[in-house]
């Protein structure tokens, strides 16, 4: 089966993780410990390239995604951010671009950085619909991200109501990320009758209740990364220590 059946297979029924990969090694060491499908960080990406969010290139993020796919064996699904266009012609574009590098699935948000404002409810569909347009000749699968609840800008009922939305438009999958209470998550699950992500925060739901309330799929986002080179940094700053002059460490 190839990577993109498998990717949809996986969306079928039950629950998986989606754990965020930020360069090839990270990538290689997740499918080696047995996960069955990995996806990149938007963040962790940026910070692989000494960048922060949403400055990475369109560019950039393909050869990312062709490098990633190249060294697995398993689906990859591409944090595609607001898929780098302002148009249907360049989503479209720049889905089928994703595709011919090796994504599996790709995803699409409302958030509009330029603007630092979440799209209208009717643009930001038609925007998920022309994604999916090009995701379905490519046999690539679509998550459609609403961001409102990260941006104070909506409440759960507009969350819901355009999850709804971009269901109908055709997506796969749908995302509201910075979702922690769990009746919060509960009443999305219950209300779109589409595949749910959910994002793992350590304030929100373990792994075993979001998987009881029939949640599709859970993804870190950042986390990892950000763990990784935490982790990096602290050891530096013992090396910092242990190699300043006499007296430096008072």
């Amino acid at each position: 089966m190839d990577t993109r059946s498998r990717f949809a297979e996986l969306h079928g029924s039950g629950f998986f993780v989606l754990p965020n990969a930020w360069d090839v090694g990270s990538a290689v060491r997740l499918e080696r410990m047995g996960f069955e499908a990995v996806a990149t960080t938007s963040s962790g990406h940026a910070a692989s390239l000494g960048k922060v969010d949403q400055e990475v290139t369109f560019d950039e993020l393909c050869a990312h995604v062709e490098q990633l796919s190249a060294a697995l064996t398993i689906p990859l699904s591409v944090d595609s951010e607001r898929m780098f266009a302002e148009d249907p012609d360049g989503i479209v574009a720049n889905v089928e671009a994703l595709a011919s590098v090796g994504a599996a699935g790709i995803s699409i948000e409302d958030y509009d950085p330029a603007t630092g404002s979440i799209d209208p409810i009717e643009r930001a569909t038609d925007r998920v619909a022309a994604a999916v347009e090009a995701a379905r000749r490519a046999g690539v699968l679509v998550t459609a991200r609403a961001e409102n609840h990260l941006y104070d800008a909506g409440d759960l009922d507009d969350t819901i109501h355009r999850l709804l939305a971009y269901a109908r438009a055709g997506a796969d999958c749908v995302y509201a990320p910075g979702l922690t209470e769990l009746g919060d998550i509960t009443r999305v699950v219950d209300s779109v009758d589409v595949p749910i992500n959910v994002l793992l925060r350590p304030t929100g739901p373990p792994l075993v209740v979001l998987a009881d309330l029939g949640v599709r799929r859970v993804s870190v986002g950042g986390r990892l990364a950000h763990v990784a080179y935490g982790a990096m940094e602290a050891e530096a700053a013992k090396l910092l220590l242990e190699t300043a002059p006499p007296g430096d460490h008072e």
